[in-house]
């Protein structure tokens, strides 16, 4: 009878050894945490160690339980496995939500947080933020106060309104009107007005939450004042115009003016509400621009309640702002949901220096918005320049080509600014990858990619983070 030869002793560290085996070589959780404290990181706690330690073990394991896993020896190396708890201990210090540099030319980018705040509203808040204040209490007197005493009075200057409110959001504000105002009624709204405003939210499904009934008239591109007149009934409670801000209707249109809307439903004793959507409070046509609606403008031709955002045109922090007749305000005011919707006090401190300076007439300096739309062509082309001559500097070819700008941020539809990006040519894909080495970096860039080409923008950059942007920037070629 015939004896089989015994097996070969096999190497746990092989490609070919068992997963169980390779398993076993990994080291212990009390290994990779003495590794780590011997390498002196005192900012991190035990907990954090122990818990790095056992994520980066998961991973190792998860590896070599993957049947096409080339790299056995690899996954189950010490070395390696304490170099990838190093790593998140890291990124356990690292916040999630944090500073990016945008380098897309895109000024107002919902994805990167809209509008970036003045130096005014920083320091404001970080006063605020760092103790208590007089959030609801009048120092005057020694009592209760209104939170919304900050906002109302430069709303009201600014607007021309009575009176003025502040809440967390754009489509709350309109929300928070029209229950007040309309809920168990009839709204009167154009077919064309009816928009959707990012993030698949569409305006009709946010104003029938107010429990307002819409009754849409006209047609996508045409509506007449008419349309509304024949619409109204003995359940109407208002008429109501949104000025489509995220998109734009050309060629065989017509809409009423908002004057006519105004005096149509103050013959029937009706409120006209306006949403008028990215707050701008400037004339846009100054730089070259599509006009864009201001609230004032509204105001002034008869509306009774404008609503409009703070974290886009405006500049400010996100909020949703109201502004009007002061008995509806008051009626708006008193609602339940005002509770639910209403600004926290590091909005309503950033928002209150942000109104300043438009009352003081120095947003066009000391917004970086509109610091941004009005930055000279000239100024944007040297540096763009700048930034080609350093990489020239460090064997790195780019050009410094003429490109455009956007708004951005459901504003200005289809308008731009002419800008000129640093453009750097590189072959295949390798701007796709060098995109995505700047997306991960630290601080992160964020840039575009067009035909090939790697393009950044000085205008949407501060002029302060140049450099750590060409740093990234360099780091990210050569890789």
């Amino acid at each position: 009878m015939s004896r089989r030869s015994p097996r070969p002793a096999q190497d746990v560290t092989s490609a070919a050894a068992q997963p169980s085996d390779r398993r076993r070589a990994l080291p212990s959780v009390d290994e990779v945490v003495r590794a780590l404290a011997a390498e002196g990181h005192e900012e991190y706690t035990h907990v954090q160690a122990v818990r790095a330690a056992r994520e980066a073990l998961a991973e190792a394991r998860h590896a070599l339980k993957q049947p096409d896993s080339l790299d056995a020896g690899g996954a189950a190396d010490a070395g390696a496995i304490i170099s990838r708890a190093r790593e998140l201990l890291a990124e356990q210090r690292r916040p999630t939500l944090r500073p990016v540099i945008n380098a897309t030319g895109v000024i107002i980018s919902t994805n990167l947080g809209r509008a970036p705040l003045a130096a005014a509203a920083i320091e404001t808040m970080a006063a605020v933020a760092a103790g208590y204040s007089n959030l609801e209490y009048e120092l005057r007197l020694g009592e209760r106060g209104s939170r919304q005493a900050p906002v109302r009075n430069l709303l009201c200057a600014l607007t021309g309104a009575e009176d003025a409110l502040a809440v967390n959001n754009n489509a709350a504000a309109v929300m928070l009107v029209l229950a007040a105002l309309a809920s168990g009624k009839e709204v009167i709204v154009s077919r064309g007005e009816l928009v959707e405003i990012g993030g698949g939210f569409r305006i009709p499904d946010v104003l029938r939450q107010s429990g307002a009934r819409l009754i849409e008239v006209g047609t996508t591109n045409r509506t007449r004042l008419r349309d509304f007149e024949q619409a109204l009934t003995d359940e109407t409670a208002a008429l109501l115009a949104v000025h489509p801000s995220n998109f734009r209707i050309v060629g065989f249109t017509e809409a009423p003016p908002l004057a006519g809307l105004a005096a149509l439903a103050h013959d029937h004793g009706l409120p006209l509400i306006h949403d008028v959507g990215s707050g701008c409070l400037l004339a846009t046509e100054r730089w070259g621009l599509a006009h864009e609606p201001t609230p004032q403008e509204s105001i002034a031709a008869g509306a009774d309640v404008v609503c409009f955002s703070g974290d886009k045109l405006l500049g400010g922090p996100q909020a949703g702002l109201i502004a009007g007749r002061a008995a509806l305000l008051e009626q708006i005011a008193r609602h339940p949901l005002m509770r639910a919707v209403r600004s926290d006090k590091l909005t309503l401190a950033a928002l209150e220096a942000t109104l300043r300076l438009y009352r003081d007439e120095v947003a066009e300096r000391e917004i970086p918005v509109w610091r941004m739309i009005a930055m000279p062509q000239q100024h944007i082309r040297q540096r763009a320049e700048r930034w080609v001559a350093h990489l020239a500097s460090a064997e790195l070819a780019a050009s410094a080509v003429a490109d455009f700008s956007t708004i951005g941020g459901g504003s200005l539809p289809g308008e731009t600014l002419p800008t000129t990006v640093c453009a750097i040519e590189l072959p295949g894909t390798a701007a796709d990858l060098a995109a995505e080495r700047l997306r991960l970096g630290s601080p992160p860039v964020v840039a575009r990619v067009s035909r090939g080409r790697l393009l950044l923008d000085p205008r949407t950059v501060h002029p302060d983070a140049d450099d750590a942007l060409l740093h990234a920037l360099e780091e990210a070629i050569r890789g």
